[in-house]
C-alpha cells in the first residue's frame, strides 16, 4: 500500500497544480460581465463543510464561506452581484467625478460557525422557488474522497478510536496493522433554507432541514451483497426559528427542532475528514433535538453579546460494541435513548458569546470568544420482574439443578419493588475564534464528566464505584444493558446473604475527561495578492491538533469498574485546499490519529506489543457545492 499512497499523493499534487494551469492564468477576464466581485464570490473552501455560518436565512457575507455556506448563499450573492455590480469594462466608463469601485481582495479564512451570533435579516433569503408564500433555497454538496489508513482494525471509512470492536480482545490487529483503503461518497449532503412571511416588520421566521448519507446501511434482500454502497439518508438538522427585533440593537429569538448543541459545537475545526470530525480526539460536538431561547445585544461599535439557553433531549451516548457488551441497534437505543429519557428531566445547555471585529481589513469575519456548559443525567432501571430466575445473571445461580443464591435472594428481598441507578453528565467549554487577514486561529478547551454522547471521554460514560462494598451483582435492566449494581456494605460469607440494612445500590460516577483542539488556517492566496476573480484565488492551508484524555484518578482507581482502559487520543493533521471556482474544490489531508492505553496495558499490533496505536491517514477528493 505504500506504492498506492505515493500514487495518491502524486495524483493529488497533479490535480491541485495542473488545474490552475489548464484553467488559465490568475488574471480575470475583464470582458465577462457575469463575474461577481470579491464580496459576492465565495472564497477558498472551508473544509468543515458545515451549514452556513452567516445569518440563519443565509444572507451574503463579506468573509470567506465554506462550501456549504456557498451553496446556501450562491443564489443570493451571485444574483445580486450579476444584477447590480458592473463589469470591469463597464467601470472603465465611469465618469471621473464618481468614486471608483475599490479593488477587492481574496477573503480571509472564515471560522466554522454552525451557531451564529448574528440574527437573520428579514426578507434576506433569496429563494430558488416558493411554496405558497414560503421562500425555499436548496443547498448542499457532493463530496467524494479516497482514503488510505495505515491501521484500521474496525473496518471503518473514518478514523475511529483505538478500540478494536472486531477483535475478541478489543486491542489486537492480527498479523498486520490492518491497513485499509476506502472510497466513499456518503459524506455528500443536501438541505434547504426556509423563510416564512409575516406582516410584522419585527418578526422573522426561518428554518432549515438538512440530511446526509452517513447513517445505517440497508438490510434488504436486493442489497444483501451490495449494502456497502447502499447508504441510507439520515436527518442532520430540522428546526424553525422565530426572531423578534425589539429595537435596532436587540434581537430575541426562539428555536425548536434538531440543531447543533450549544456545548461543544460552538467551535469546530476545519478538516477534510467530516464523517467523525475529530470525535474522541479533542473535538466535542453534537446535533440534538432541543428548544432554545436567546438574545443578541449590540453593545456599540462592532461589539455584541449573545446569551443562549436550551433544553435538550437527554442522551447518554451509544453503547460500546465490544466483545463483552450488548451491541447492535438495541444497545444503541438502550443507552443512547432510554437511559437519558429515564432520568425524567431534560439536558440543560447554555452559551455566552462575545463578538467583535478584531481585524478591520476588508473581507475578514468578526472574532468570537465564548463559554458553553452542559448538565444532564442518565438513569438505569431494574424492575422486580428482573428478579425472575430466567433473567438472573449466572453469578446468582448455584448448584445442580441451579437455584437462586442466598446473596441474590437477600438483594431482591431488600429491594422488593426494584431499584434504579443514576449518574450525571456535565461539562464546561471555552473557545476562541480569531480571524485576521493573515491567519485564522480557532481553539477549544473543555472539562467534564460522561462526555461520550458529545464525543469525548474516550467513549467512556460512567464507572460503578465499589469503594467499601463487596459481593456486587448486576441485575438485568429495562434498557437491556444491566448498568445498575447492587452490593453489600459488609463482607459476606460464602453462601450467605447480605443483611437487609447493608444492601446498597452502588453509586455511579461520571468518568471525567479534558481536552480540546487548536486549528490554524492560512489564506495562501491572500498572502500572495492573488486576483480574487482568478483561478489561483482558492488556496488555503490548515494545521490541526487535538487531544482527549481521561482524568488520571478515574482511570486508575481500583474501585471503579466499567472504565474501558483508553487513556488518551491525539490527532495531528495538515489540509491543503484548492478551489477551482465558487463551486468546485479539491483537497488533500495527511493526518496521524493515535490512542494510548493506560500504563501497564498494551495493544498487539502486527504481533508486537505497544502501548500506543496509530493510524497514518491520507485522504483526497473533490467537493462540488450547489
Amino acid at each position: 500500500m505504500l506504492n498506492f499512497k505515493k500514487l495518491l499523493s502524486v495524483l493529488s499534487l497533479f490535480v491541485v497544480t495542473a488545474i490552475p494551469v489548464m484553467a488559465g492564468t490568475n488574471d480575470a477576464n475583464p470582458t465577462n460581465a457575469k463575474v461577481p466581485n470579491a464580496e459576492a464570490t465565495p472564497a477558498p473552501a472551508d473544509p468543515s463543510l458545515t451549514p452556513p455560518a452567516a445569518d440563519t436565512n443565509a444572507t451574503a457575507s463579506s468573509a470567506s464561506a465554506s462550501p456549504v455556506e456557498e451553496s446556501a448563499t450562491a443564489s443570493s450573492s451571485s444574483s445580486s452581484a450579476q444584477g447590480q455590480q458592473p463589469s470591469v469594462a463597464a467601470t472603465q466608463q465611469t465618469p471621473q467625478h464618481e468614486k471608483p469601485i475599490p479593488v477587492a481582495v481574496v477573503p480571509a479564512v472564515a471560522p466554522v460557525r454552525v451557531i451564529p451570533v448574528d440574527p437573520p435579516v428579514k426578507d434576506g433569503l433569496v429563494p430558488a422557488f416558493k411554496v405558497g408564500g414560503v421562500k425555499v433555497t436548496p443547498y448542499g454538496f457532493i463530496k467524494a474522497t479516497a482514503a488510505h489508513d495505515s491501521s484500521a482494525p474496525n473496518g471503518d471509512d473514518f478514523p475511529f478510536i483505538g478500540l478494536f470492536t472486531a477483535s475478541s480482545t478489543d486491542t489486537n490487529t492480527g498479523p498486520t496493522a490492518d491497513p485499509e483503503f476506502h472510497i466513499k461518497a456518503r459524506s455528500s449532503r443536501f438541505g434547504a433554507n426556509f423563510e416564512w412571511p409575516d406582516v410584522s416588520p419585527r418578526l422573522t421566521f426561518t428554518g432549515r432541514v438538512e440530511g446526509d448519507f452517513e447513517g445505517n446501511f440497508s438490510a434488504v434482500d436486493n442489497r444483501n451483497v451490495s449494502s456497502i454502497r447502499s447508504n441510507e439518508p439520515q436527518l442532520r438538522l430540522a428546526y424553525v426559528r422565530m426572531d423578534f427585533a425589539a429595537n435596532s440593537a436587540t434581537d430575541i429569538f426562539f428555536e425548536g427542532g434538531q440543531d447543533w448543541t450549544l456545548f461543544g459545537s460552538s467551535a469546530l475545526p476545519n478538516i477534510l475528514e467530516t464523517t467523525f470530525l475529530g470525535a474522541y480526539y479533542g473535538d466535542i460536538y453534537e446535533r440534538s433535538p432541543q428548544m432554545m431561547v436567546g438574545l443578541v445585544q449590540k453593545l456599540g461599535g462592532s461589539f455584541k453579546i449573545a446569551p443562549t439557553f436550551a433544553i435538550m433531549m437527554p442522551s447518554s451516548g451509544q453503547v460500546e460494541k465490544t466483545s463483552d457488551t450488548v451491541g447492535g441497534l438495541a444497545g444503541q437505543l438502550g443507552q443512547g435513548e432510554r437511559e437519558g429519557a429515564d432520568s425524567d428531566r431534560p439536558e440543560y445547555e447554555g452559551r455566552l458569546a462575545f463578538q467583535w471585529q478584531l481585524d478591520k481589513a476588508q473581507a475578514v469575519a468578526p472574532a468570537q470568544v465564548f463559554w458553553s456548559g452542559l448538565y444532564g443525567k442518565r438513569t438505569s432501571i431494574v424492575t422486580n420482574g428482573d428478579y425472575a430466575a430466567d433473567l438472573l445473571p449466572t453469578s446468582c445461580l448455584t448448584g445442580t439443578p441451579p437455584t437462586i443464591s442466598a446473596l441474590c435472594s437477600s438483594y431482591a428481598a431488600a429491594l422488593p419493588n426494584g431499584y434504579s441507578a443514576s449518574s450525571h453528565m456535565y461539562g464546561n467549554q471555552i473557545g476562541v475564534q480569531l480571524p485576521t487577514r493573515w491567519f485564522t486561529f480557532v481553539a477549544s478547551a473543555y472539562f467534564g464528566g460522561d462526555l461520550r454522547f458529545m464525543f469525548g471521554s474516550q467513549a467512556d460514560s460512567f464507572a460503578t464505584d465499589l469503594t467499601g462494598l463487596s459481593s456486587p451483582i448486576k441485575f438485568d435492566t429495562v434498557d437491556g444493558l444491566g448498568n445498575a449494581t447492587v452490593a453489600c456494605s459488609v463482607v459476606v460469607a460464602t453462601g450467605a446473604g447480605c443483611p437487609a440494612g447493608d444492601v446498597v445500590i452502588a453509586p455511579e460516577r461520571p468518568i471525567r475527561a479534558f481536552g480540546g483542539f487548536a486549528n490554524l488556517g492560512f489564506p495562501l492566496s491572500r498572502w500572495f495578492n492573488a486576483n480574487p476573480r482568478g483561478h489561483n484565488a482558492g488556496w488555503q492551508l490548515f494545521l490541526h491538533m487535538g487531544k482527549d484524555q481521561i482524568v488520571h484518578h478515574d482511570l486508575f482507581d481500583a474501585h471503579f469498574t466499567g472504565v474501558n482502559g483508553l487513556q488518551m487520543g491525539k490527532v495531528f493533521a495538515a489540509t491543503l485546499y484548492y478551489k477551482v471556482n465558487p463551486y468546485c474544490t479539491f483537497a488533500i489531508e495527511q493526518s496521524v490519529y493515535g490512542t494510548r492505553l493506560k500504563p501497564g496495558e498494551s495493544y498487539t499490533i502486527a504481533g508486537q506489543l505497544d502501548n500506543l496505536w496509530q493510524d497514518h491517514r491520507t485522504e483526497f477528493g473533490p467537493i462540488f457545492t450547489f
